[in-house]
């Protein structure tokens, strides 16, 4: 979800900009523009202006609040610095969790003693961070990269594999392209499927568009899927002992929009309203393990400039927060 699709799709009552700005808020707004590729007309500009301005000194006090040790994370302006929280939040959909089975791959290894530390990223796992852009495709964002993980686990090669193709030809399992998709959908399309194309060979196009898969192409299948027992310590033992797995959190907050870097805690997050896919690559904590600042390592698919290079840290062992463990599945290949 970009900003170009929230400006393309979105409306917002009539609102009169501030009569005047000081300089620096000007020149500001001027950059952001600049640097996000961002024109509108005179009286949207006014109102995008209004809004940007509120997100603004939304961030900086959050920011002034968090050097006084409030938060434990920091926000930034970003791409998405036009937009309200009612808007973000409409453009998101419930995605309901289904009844999840006692996985006895996953059981099987609660008692192995994990590592403290794993980031999948450092060890090859994980491709480059990608933006979907004007489609609603976290779900297969999350899924490909899931499956390129599992893929690199067995045969050492890291192939981005082609969100376009899930996107476009999972539609009868029940997805709708670029307004919902469910991970479990998509994974039993790759099953049944017998394979899934490369980015190389279906490149990503940010719209729903004809099915074009070619079996001649496929580049990874997959035997079956898991879903990960719901509470943290099974998605732990899962990600030290599989690699990357899918899942899916409650990001109905500016906080998450705005996100820099630290670890995220959002006191208003659901640990039940799921509405957003990722990526989760790893785990760890920062200073002392009793201190209780573990984190999640989860990777996003807004690009580069979302984030801390399109990751973001979410705590780890606080009751489930954001609904991290509530939702979570990974591959089998």
């Amino acid at each position: 979800m970009t900003p170009v699709v929230f400006l393309a799709i979105l409306c917002l009552g009539m609102a009169s900009p501030s009569p005047a700005h000081d300089p620096v808020s000007d020149a500001e707004w001027q950059k952001w523009k600049i640097k996000h590729g961002k024109t509108y007309s005179l009286e949207e500009e006014g109102q995008r202006r209004a809004v940007w301005e509120e997100n603004m000194k939304k961030i900086i006090l959050h920011n002034g609040e968090n050097g006084l040790g409030k938060h434990g994370f920091t926000m930034e302006m970003n791409a998405f610095g036009d937009m309200t929280g009612e808007e973000f939040r409409k453009l998101m959909t419930e995605i309901p969790v289904p009844t999840v089975r006692k996985g006895k791959s996953v059981q099987k290894r609660l008692s192995v003693n994990v590592p403290k530390f794993i980031n999948w990223k450092k060890k090859g796992y994980v491709t480059p961070v990608r933006i979907q852009g004007r489609c609603n495709s976290c779900w297969a964002f999350s899924v490909t990269g899931a499956i390129e993980g599992q893929i690199f686990r067995k045969t050492g090669q890291l192939i981005p594999l082609s969100v376009q193709n899930l996107v476009d030809c999972s539609r009868s399992y029940g997805n709708r392209g670029c307004q919902f998709g469910s991970r479990r959908l998509a994974l039993q399309y790759v099953k049944d499927n017998g394979g899934l194309e490369s980015e190389a060979t279906y490149p990503y196009e940010e719209k729903e568009g004809s099915c074009r898969y070619n079996p001649e192409n496929s580049t990874a299948s997959i035997t079956g899927f898991e879903l990960v027992p719901d509470n943290e310590d099974a998605l732990m033992n899962a990600v030290a002992t599989i690699g990357p797995i899918s899942v899916g959190i409650d990001a109905w907050h500016e906080s998450f929009l705005f996100y820099k870097r630290g670890i995220y805690y959002e006191p208003n997050c659901s640990s039940s309203a799921i509405n957003h896919a990722m990526l989760l690559v790893g785990y760890g904590f920062i200073g002392e393990e009793s201190d209780g600042k573990k984190y999640w390592l989860v990777k996003n698919s807004m690009g580069l400039q979302w984030g801390n290079r399109g990751y973001m840290r979410i705590a780890k062992d606080q009751r489930n927060h954001c609904g991290i463990a509530t939702y979570a599945l990974y591959p089998r290949v």
